[in-house]
């Protein structure tokens, strides 16, 4: 049972990275983006990455799950430890500095089933009005934290799995 929890957790943070580092690596271009551009290009992230994402709760869950099934105070446990805080703060990350941003990108846009429930979430903490880059800006960056911070996860539950 072991094995299959550490490999199930191992695909599923390798998922929530691989979402974010997508996002982080397209910064660059984004950036040169007017508005009009900018603004379509968001909506074709949903329900893509929404329906994705939902590896991220799932890794959290199985790596809390690993926790409970490794000895305590071996590297293996402390390593795990690490990145179960790491894929915390990961979570965190989207839901007090991308999810707000989110809210605003679809104000207008016609979103349906889960997609419609999830994005509702929070949506009272959605920015009303503002500059439109400091908006991008805060949404690129916050992918880029939540990438490093993935990518560092993954690496603490590659190397506690293979001690």
């Amino acid at each position: 049972m072991l094995v299959t929890v550490e490999v199930l957790t191992i695909v599923l943070a390798a998922i929530a990275t691989a979402l974010a580092l997508a996002h982080a690596l397209e910064l660059p271009g984004k950036l040169r983006l007017p508005k009009e551009q900018y603004l379509a290009v968001q909506a074709i992230y949903y329900p893509g990455f929404t329906i994705g994402g939902a590896a991220e709760p799932a890794a959290l869950l199985l790596t809390a799950a690993l926790l409970i099934l490794i000895p305590i105070g071996t590297a293996a446990f402390w390593l795990t430890a690490t990145a179960f805080v790491g894929l915390l703060a990961m979570h965190a990350a989207y839901w007090i500095l991308t999810h707000p941003v989110n809210n605003f990108w679809l104000k207008d846009t016609q979103l349906g089933g889960t997609s419609t429930r999830f994005f509702a979430l929070g949506k009272s903490a959605a920015p009303e009005n503002g500059d439109w880059t400091a908006l991008r800006d805060r949404w690129e960056r916050s992918h880029v934290v939540r990438a490093a911070l993935g990518l560092v996860s993954l690496v603490l539950l590659a190397t506690a799995i293979a001690l």
